[in-house]
C-alpha cells in the first residue's frame, strides 16, 4: 500500500490529540444525487450482468478474476476493530482493508449474481465494522487510511443502499465521524506542514473519500468541496499540481513521476476514482482543462510501457519551513506497475470519449483481466479493482454503439420526449429521420444528412441545415462526437472543432453550448435514437 516517504516522516505526530473529537459541520441539505451512483450505476451493473450471463469477453475473464478471489467468498468473517491503526505501533490497518476488499466484492457478485449468500456477507461485513470502529489513528499515514479506506468504504455502502438489514444510517454515521474529520483536516492544514510537502496520493485519496461520502450521505457541501480542491486546491492532488507540466505532443508530467512509478500509478487510479464518481452525478473533471488528466495518464502509461518521456525539473517545499528540494529526472523505481487502475481510464477516454488514447489502450490489454485485493501482493488493497468486468464498453468508437453508421433515425431530446430534432434547427412534434453517416471531417465522429440532403452543422453556435460546400470549415462544422446521454440509450454531440461544446435544446432551439457540468445540461445536451429505418 502506499507509504510516507522518509523524507516525511518529521510531521509523524503533528495534530494526533483530539482527533477523534472533532465532528463534521452540519450535513447540507439533502439533493437530488443518483443512486446507486459512486463508481458504479445501476447500468453499469445491467451490463455486467447481461455480459457476464452471455459469456461474453473480456466480462468473462474479469468475472473469473472475481469468483477466484478468495476474498469474494460468501463465508468471509469480518474481523472488525474498535480503533484502526496506520503507521508507528500496533499497525493494523491492513485488517481493515482486507474486510473493505471483501465486502465490496461480495457486494459484486450479489449485485451480479443476484445470490443472496453474498449479498449477506457484504452487509454482515459492513455492520459488524460501523458498529465496532471509533478511531482511525497513528503517525500520519494515518491520514492515508481515513482517505483510501474511507472513498473503499463508501463505495462498497452504496452498492448495498437499501439491502435488508443493512444499516446505512449507522454506517454513515461512523463515515461522518471517523473518516470524514480527518479528510477534511488533511486537505486543510497537510498536518501543519508545508502545503506540497505530501505527494499527489494524500490529497487524492482525500478528495475521492470526501466526495465518496457526500454522494453516499446525498450531502452537496462535501461533494462540492472535493470539486473545488480537485480544481483549484493549493496541495499537490489538485489537478493543476498533480499534472504540473504539459510537454509538446500532448503529454503532462505526473507530480510523483520523480518518485517512483508505483506511487504514480496508484495516483493516476485515485484521480480516475475520483473523476468517474463525478461523473456519474453529472460533473466532468475527467474533461476539466482541456484534458489535462487524460495528458498525465497518457504520460505516466508512455513511460510505464517502456518508452521515453520528456521530464521537467520539478521544484517543491518541504516540512514545516517549505524548504526546497528538486528532482531533475523521471524515476525507473517501480516501472511496468501492475496495478488494476487501467480499464476505468481506458474505458471513459478511449470508448465514451472515443479519444486516441494508445498508450492507456496498451496499458490496459497489458494489465488485462484486471483482479482486485489480494491479487496484487499481500498488502496491496489501494484500489478496489475487477475493471476489467465492472468498466468495460462495447467499443471505442461509437458512442457505445448507439450511433451505427448507414441507418436513418429521429432523435428525440431526452429533455423534450415529445419533439423531435427537425430539420428547421428547432424540435418540433413531427418525426424527422436523419441518415448517420461517418464524419466528414473524423471517421470517429458523426455527421448527420436531413431528408433533403442538408447537413446538420452549426455556425455562430446555432444548429442549422445547410448544403455542403467542399470546405474544411464546413467539415468541421458539421461533424460530431458522439458521447453517452443521461439515459440508457441516448447520445450527446460533442462539436469535432469546439471541443466541451454540445448540441442543446434551449428555448426550442438548437445550439451549440459550452458545458457548464450541470445536470441540466447533460440532459439539455441528450438525444435518444429511434430504431434504425
Amino acid at each position: 500500500m502506499t507509504t510516507q516517504p522518509s523524507r516525511r516522516s518529521v510531521l509523524t505526530a503533528a495534530a494526533t490529540a483530539g482527533a477523534a473529537a472533532v465532528l463534521p459541520a452540519a450535513p447540507a441539505a439533502a439533493a437530488a444525487f443518483k443512486h446507486p451512483g459512486l463508481l458504479h450505476t445501476q447500468a453499469d451493473f445491467d451490463r455486467m450482468r447481461a455480459q457476464v450471463n452471455a459469456g461474453a469477453q473480456p466480462w468473462k475473464a474479469g468475472w473469473d478474476k472475481l469468483t477466484a478471489n478468495g476474498r469474494s467468498k460468501s463465508t468471509w468473517k469480518p474481523r472488525s476493530l474498535e480503533t484502526v491503526v496506520r503507521g508507528g505501533t500496533g499497525a493494523n490497518h491492513v485488517q481493515l482493508a482486507i474486510d473493505v476488499a471483501a465486502a465490496y466484492q461480495n457486494a459484486l457478485r450479489w449485485k451480479i449474481s443476484g445470490e443472496k449468500a453474498h449479498g449477506d456477507a457484504a452487509r454482515d461485513i459492513l455492520n459488524a465494522w460501523s458498529a465496532a470502529l471509533k478511531a482511525v489513528t497513528g503517525n500520519a499515514d494515518r491520514y492515508l487510511a481515513a482517505g483510501i479506506l474511507g472513498w473503499q468504504l463508501a463505495n462498497a455502502a452504496e452498492i448495498m443502499r437499501g439491502y435488508p438489514g443493512f444499516d446505512l444510517e449507522r454506517f454513515t454515521k461512523m463515515l461522518l465521524t471517523v473518516f470524514y474529520p480527518m479528510n477534511d483536516r488533511f486537505l486543510r492544514q497537510h498536518n501543519d506542514a508545508c502545503v506540497t510537502n505530501y505527494w499527489a496520493n494524500w490529497d487524492l485519496c482525500g478528495m475521492a473519500s470526501v466526495l465518496a461520502i457526500g454522494i453516499l450521505c446525498d450531502d452537496r457541501a462535501k461533494v462540492d468541496q472535493a470539486v473545488e480542491y480537485f480544481k483549484h486546491g493549493k496541495g499537490n492532488g489538485s489537478i493543476m499540481n498533480a499534472v504540473p507540466f504539459l510537454h509538446p505532443g500532448g503529454l503532462g508530467q505526473w507530480q510523483e513521476s520523480g518518485r517512483d512509478q508505483g506511487h504514480t500509478s496508484v495516483g493516476v487510479g485515485w484521480m480516475g476514482v475520483i473523476c468517474e464518481m463525478a461523473w456519474n452525478q453529472g460533473i466532468d473533471l475527467y474533461g476539466y482543462a482541456d484534458d489535462r488528466f487524460m495528458r498525465g495518464v497518457e504520460y505516466v502509461a508512455k513511460y510505464n510501457l517502456g518508452e521515453s518521456v520528456p521530464f521537467t525539473t520539478y521544484k517543491w517545499g518541504q516540512g514545516t519551513t517549505c524548504v526546497q528540494r528538486q528532482q531533475t529526472e523521471i524515476s525507473a523505481a517501480g516501472r511496468g506497475a501492475a496495478d488494476p487502475v487501467w480499464a476505468l481510464l481506458l474505458n471513459h477516454y478511449g470508448v465514451r470519449r472515443g479519444l486516441a488514447v494508445p498508450y492507456i489502450e496498451a496499458y490496459s490489454k497489458r494489465v488485462a483481466p484486471e483482479g482486485g485485493g489480494g491479487d496484487y501482493g499481500g498488502s496491496k488493497y489501494d484500489h478496489l479493482g475487477f475493471g476489467t468486468l465492472t468498466f468495460t464498453r462495447a467499443t471505442a468508437t461509437s458512442g457505445g454503439g448507439l450511433l451505427a453508421t448507414g441507418v436513418s433515425r429521429a432523435f428525440r431530446p431526452v429533455s423534450r420526449p415529445e419533439a423531435y430534432i427537425q430539420a428547421t434547427g428547432r424540435v418540433g412534434a413531427d418525426p424527422v429521420t436523419l441518415r448517420v453517416v461517418p464524419g466528414l471531417d473524423d471517421a470517429k465522429g458523426y455527421s448527420f444528412v436531413g431528408p433533403d440532403g442538408r447537413y446538420l452543422r452549426h455556425r455562430d453556435f446555432l444548429i442549422r441545415f445547410e448544403a455542403g460546400d467542399g470546405t474544411a470549415l464546413f467539415r468541421r462544422d458539421a461533424t460530431f462526437h458522439a458521447r453517452p446521454g443521461t439515459t440508457e440509450g441516448s447520445v450527446r454531440l460533442e462539436s469535432v472543432n469546439y471541443p466541451g461544446r454540445f448540441v442543446r435544446v434551449r428555448g426550442g432551439r438548437l445550439r451549440l453550448d459550452k458545458t457548464d457540468d450541470t445536470p441540466l445540461f447533460r440532459t439539455d445536451t441528450s438525444f435518444r435514437p429511434t430504431p434504425p429505418s
